[in-house]
């Protein structure tokens, strides 16, 4: 039996606030993060093409997330979901059934259930 691993690839900075002085965020610093974390994840991704992660220490971007986080359960979680929260009143990012809903939170997506 292997041993699990486990990596965690991220940047740092200053908390930012929007609308206070000297504490704005600068999207290009951002933008230039995201894109190194981005490449540290390919490498890892090279490696180990299918992971899991935790998804409180989860990329905020990860494209494949149902795979990523929920792997083969996503479908059968997902029909749960709908049965039990038909509403959506139990949503967070990247979570079961969060593809229902804009970005926010507050708005269902045109077409969504």
């Amino acid at each position: 039996m292997s041993k699990p691993e486990l990596a965690i690839c991220g940047a740092e900075g200053a908390p930012a606030y929007p609308g206070i002085a000297s504490h704005e965020p600068d999207a290009a610093v951002a933008r230039a993060d995201a894109s190194a974390v981005g490449k540290a994840m390919d490498a890892l991704r090279a490696l180990v093409p299918d992971p899991g992660s935790y998804l409180s220490e989860s990329d905020f971007f990860e494209a494949r997330w149902r795979e990523s986080f929920w792997g083969p359960n996503y479908a059968r979680l997902l029909a749960g979901k709908r049965a039990y929260d038909a509403d959506g009143l139990f949503f967070v990012h990247h979570g079961v059934g969060s593809e229902d809903w804009n970005f926010d939170g507050f708005t269902r997506v045109t077409g969504a259930p």
